[in-house]
C-alpha cells in the first residue's frame, strides 16, 4: 500500500498539470483564468469564420458570374445578323475582359449605362442629390452677392445667346450634309453588287467611287465654308463639326463593315446588300459601329426622354454660367498684362476648377443625357456609352473607358487594321496610329470651334498623353494612382482652359488689319499687349 501522504502529494501534482494543460478549442478552462483565455479564442474563431463567409461569397459570386457569361453567350448565339453569321467568342471570354470590342468585333448586349444602374443605389443616388445641391447653392450665393454689391440681379444671358447666334444656318447647313450621307455610301454599295458583267461592274465601281469622292467633299468642305463665311459663334461651330465629324465617322464604319463582303464573296456571287431602313437608323443610333440589326427595347419611356433632355438643357446653362462667371472676368482684361511665367502659372492654377466643371458637364450631358435620350427613343438597347473612367489608375484605361463609343470605332478600325495591316507584330505602332488620329480630330475641332490654330490639344495628347499611356499602364493599381491621374486630368483641363481663353481674347483686343495664312496659326496671346 501507498503511504497516505505521497497519495496526497501525487493527487496534487496530476492536478497542477490538469491545471497547466491547455483546454480544447471552444472548452472552458476551470479556475480563475476562465475568461482571460475564452476572450482570445472568440476572437480567433470570428476571424476563422469571417475568413470562411468571404471565401464562401467569392465561390458563389464566381459561380454566378459563370452562369451569367454563359447565358449571355448562348443569348449573343442565338442573336445572329441577317444572313450573316456571328463571331464565334468563347463563353469564358466575356468574364476575363471588359474590353468594348470582344474578340474581333464589337458585339451589342441590351445593358445600362453605368450612372442609371448606380442610380438604383440610394446612397448613390443621395451624392447626385448633394451635388446638385452644391452646384444650386453656388448658383443662388453668386447672385446674392451680385444683389449686394450691385443692387439688382445680374442676371445676364450674353454669353448664352452669343454662342449660339446663327444657328438656324448652321441647322440649314446640316441637311445637304445629312442627305449626302443618307444617299451615296448606300447608292455606292449597290452600285458595288454582284454578280455583274465585268465591264458594268467596272463602270460601277468607278461610279460609286466618284460618288464617295464628292460625298467626302461635301462633308469635307460645306461645313467649313458655311463656318467661316458666316463668322458663325462656337456653339453653331459646335453643331456642325460634330456633325461633320459623326457623318464621316458612321460612313467608314457602314462600307467597311458591308463592302469587304460585296467584293469578295465566296464563288463569285454577291452578298445582299443591307435593307436601306437598317442604314437609317443606324444613321440615328448612338453608335458608330455597323451592324444590321441591333438589340432594341420593347417600349419607349418618354419621361426618361425628357428628363435627360432637360439634365443635358440644365448642364449647357451651368456651363455658360461657369464661363461667364469664373473664366470671363480673369482673362477679358489679361491681354492688358506684358506676358510673363507668373501670370501664366496663376491662370492656369484658377483655370483647373472651372476646367474641371466643364469636363464633368460634357461628359454628364453628353456622354449620358444625349445619347441616352437618342437610345429611349429609337429603343436601342446597348447603352454602355462610357464605363467607370473615374476609377482609373491609369490613362491607358481612361482612355479606353471615358467615351466607349469612340473607342469602339478607333480600336476597330485604326487599332484592328492597323495590326492587320502591319502583321499583327506592331502593337505600338498601331496603338500610337491611335493617339495620332485620336490628337488630330480632336485638334480639327477644336481649331474649327474656336476659329484659331494653337495645338495646346495636340501637344498634350501627343507630348504628355502618349507617354502617359505607356508609362501608367494597367499594372499600375492602387488608390495612389487614381489620385495622381486625377491631378493630371486637373492640370490639364486648367492648362486648356487657360491658354484657349487668353488667345480667344487676345485675337480680339489685337485683330490684324488683314487675315493671312501666318496669322491664323501664330499664337497672339504671345505679342498682344494693349
Amino acid at each position: 500500500m501507498e503511504p497516505r501522504a505521497a497519495q496526497v502529494r501525487r493527487r496534487e501534482k496530476q492536478g497542477r498539470q490538469q491545471e497547466d494543460r491547455p483546454s480544447r478549442e471552444g472548452e472552458p478552462r476551470s479556475g480563475g483564468n476562465t475568461e482571460v483565455h475564452r476572450g482570445p479564442d472568440l476572437v480567433q474563431w470570428t476571424q476563422h469564420m469571417q475568413a470562411v463567409k468571404t471565401q464562401l461569397l467569392e465561390q458563389a459570386q464566381g459561380q454566378l458570374m459563370q452562369l451569367l457569361d454563359q447565358a449571355m453567350w448562348e443569348a449573343i448565339q442565338a442573336y445572329p445578323a441577317q444572313d450573316r453569321p456571328v463571331p464565334s467568342i468563347p463563353p469564358d471570354s466575356l468574364h476575363k475582359t471588359r474590353e468594348p470590342s470582344l474578340g474581333k468585333r464589337k458585339v451589342f448586349i441590351i445593358r445600362k449605362s453605368l450612372l442609371d444602374e448606380l442610380m438604383e443605389v440610394p446612397h448613390f443616388r443621395t451624392i447626385y442629390h448633394m451635388f446638385v445641391a452644391g452646384l444650386c447653392v453656388f448658383i443662388v450665393s453668386t447672385l446674392v452677392i451680385d444683389l449686394i454689391d450691385e443692387g439688382r440681379l445680374m442676371m445676364e444671358f450674353d454669353l448664352l445667346t452669343f454662342s449660339f447666334g446663327q444657328l438656324p444656318v448652321a441647322l440649314v447647313t446640316w441637311v445637304p450634309m445629312f442627305l449626302s450621307t443618307l444617299l451615296v455610301p448606300y447608292q455606292a454599295l449597290r452600285l458595288w453588287e454582284r454578280p455583274q458583267s465585268g465591264g458594268a461592274w467596272a463602270l460601277g465601281v468607278g461610279l460609286g467611287c466618284l460618288l464617295l469622292a464628292a460625298h467626302a467633299a461635301v462633308l469635307g468642305i460645306l461645313p467649313v465654308h458655311v463656318a467661316v463665311d458666316y463668322q458663325l459663334p462656337p456653339a453653331s461651330r459646335c453643331v456642325l463639326v460634330f456633325e461633320q465629324v459623326r457623318l464621316l465617322m458612321k460612313s467608314y464604319s457602314f462600307l467597311r463593315e458591308t463592302v469587304p463582303g460585296t467584293l469578295w464573296a465566296r464563288g463569285g456571287e454577291g452578298i445582299r446588300a443591307p435593307s436601306f431602313s437598317s442604314y437609317l437608323y443606324f444613321l440615328f443610333c448612338p453608335t458608330l459601329i455597323y451592324r444590321e440589326t441591333y438589340p432594341r427595347t420593347p417600349n419607349v419611356r418618354w419621361n426618361y426622354v425628357a428628363k435627360n433632355f432637360a439634365q443635358a438643357l440644365g448642364c449647357v446653362l451651368y456651363a455658360c454660367f461657369i464661363l461667364g462667371r469664373l473664366c470671363v472676368p480673369v482673362f477679358a482684361n489679361m491681354s492688358q498684362e506684358p506676358f510673363s511665367t507668373r501670370a501664366l502659372v496663376l491662370s492656369i492654377m484658377h483655370a483647373t476648377l472651372p476646367g474641371i466643371f466643364m469636363l464633368l458637364l460634357i461628359f454628364f450631358a453628353f456622354l449620358h443625357c444625349w445619347l441616352n435620350a437618342f437610345a429611349e427613343m429609337l429603343r436601342f438597347g446597348d447603352r454602355m456609352f462610357y464605363r467607370d473612367w473615374w476609377n482609373s489608375t491609369s490613362f491607358s484605361n481612361y482612355y479606353r473607358t471615358w467615351n466607349v463609343v469612340v473607342h469602339d470605332w478607333l480600336y476597330s478600325y485604326v487599332y484592328q487594321d492597323g495590326l492587320w495591316l502591319l502583321g499583327g507584330r506592331a502593337r505600338g505602332a498601331a496603338m500610337l496610329g491611335v493617339f495620332l488620329v485620336s490628337a488630330v480630330v480632336h485638334e480639327y475641332i477644336f481649331c474649327f470651334v474656336l476659329g484659331f490654330f494653337y495645338p495646346v490639344m495636340l501637344l498634350l495628347f501627343l507630348v504628355f498623353g502618349g507617354p502617359l499611356n505607356f508609362t501608367m499602364h494597367d499594372r499600375r493599381t492602387g488608390p495612389a494612382w487614381n489620385v495622381l491621374m486625377w491631378t493630371l486630368l486637373f492640370l490639364g483641363q486648367g492648362i486648356q482652359v487657360s491658354l484657349y481663353c487668353q488667345e480667344w481674347y487676345a485675337r480680339r483686343h489685337c485683330p490684324q488689319p488683314q487675315t493671312t495664312f501666318w496669322g491664323l496659326v501664330t499664337p497672339r496671346s504671345w505679342s498682344c499687349h494693349t
